[in-house]
């Protein structure tokens, strides 16, 4: 247990082994992070013992993480790209995968001026925000249902007069009713992929996410299926689509958005070497 009067690294290496002992990965970095929450401050750079508030924020971070609440959610915000997005419960967490989907997104709109872009299941605003800080002069629109999603896409909405989109709150499966064909010039989504299986068996931290960000029926491409079907029309001629994937979809979501009319299709990987990006264009 963490008490008043313990030096910082031997409180550190108190909540480390506790976490270790709950079985939370990373251990080690999520001790030094809660610490850092608890006291203002690097336990590596700290001589002073902790004081009896210190200890009880830190002993209370300890439980809930123990607990396996992400990480995420504990800190209230959390890093991607190089910018900060408010987080916490009812969001789904930002993840480093999607940087690379932001990322390949981005170079999609090369040669095209004040590109008008449109994020389906935007939850936090992530990847609308990262195709807007790859490219500044995007106009982007980030679409979300969640209530409680929402409210953490609204907050993110306006990081820096640089990097501001437009959030909307609305349903995906309708949405595209309400658009003019051919005046977009990208869609990028990462909506929920996970099979009805995957969703019996997640990781506790996971389990913890918003179920809503995460379902997507039985085969997992009940999303994907909407988009490929309904929002073709929306893009202008060679506009484009980049979808994040679960790691074993590429084959169901290729062959879905090739029935349904769109063109170029390829696939990225992240950076643990899986597939993790579908993109394709309008003819």
């Amino acid at each position: 247990m963490v008490t008043a009067g313990m030096l910082p690294r031997t409180a550190v290496r108190e909540v480390e082994a506790r976490l270790r002992a709950a079985g939370c990965p990373d251990a080690d970095f999520d001790a030094a992070e809660l610490f850092r929450l608890a006291a203002g401050g690097d336990a590596r750079l700290a001589d002073a013992p902790l004081g009896t508030e210190q200890a009880e924020r830190l002993e209370a971070l300890t439980a809930r993480r123990a607990a396996r609440e992400p990480l995420q959610y504990l800190c209230g915000s959390w890093p991607f790209l190089d910018f900060e997005l408010a987080v916490g419960p009812g969001v789904l967490c930002p993840r480093a995968d999607t940087e690379v989907v932001a990322e390949a997104a981005a170079g999609m709109l090369a040669g095209v001026e004040a590109p008008r872009v449109l994020d389906l299941c935007a939850g936090t605003g992530c990847l609308g925000l990262g195709v807007k800080r790859f490219c500044p002069a995007a106009q982007v629109t980030s679409l979300e249902k969640s209530s409680a999603a929402y409210r953490y896409l609204e907050q993110n909405a306006h990081l820096s007069p640089a990097l501001t989109i437009t959030p909307v709150q609305g349903d995906l499966f309708t949405y595209w009713q309400t658009l003019p064909e051919g005046q977009l010039d990208l869609i990028v989504s990462n909506p929920p992929y996970l099979t009805a299986a995957e969703m019996g068996a997640l990781q506790p931290e996971v389990a913890q996410e918003p179920a809503m960000a995460l379902e997507a029926g039985e085969d997992g491409l009940v999303f994907y299926r909407a988009i490929a079907e309904h929002y073709l029309q929306a893009l202008r001629p060679g506009g484009a689509l980049a979808l994040e994937i679960g790691w074993q979809q590429r084959k169901a979501v290729t062959a879905l958005l090739a029935a349904n009319g769109w063109t170029d299709i390829v696939c990225r990987k992240d950076f643990g070497g899986n597939d993790r990006c579908v993109m394709a264009r309008k003819q």
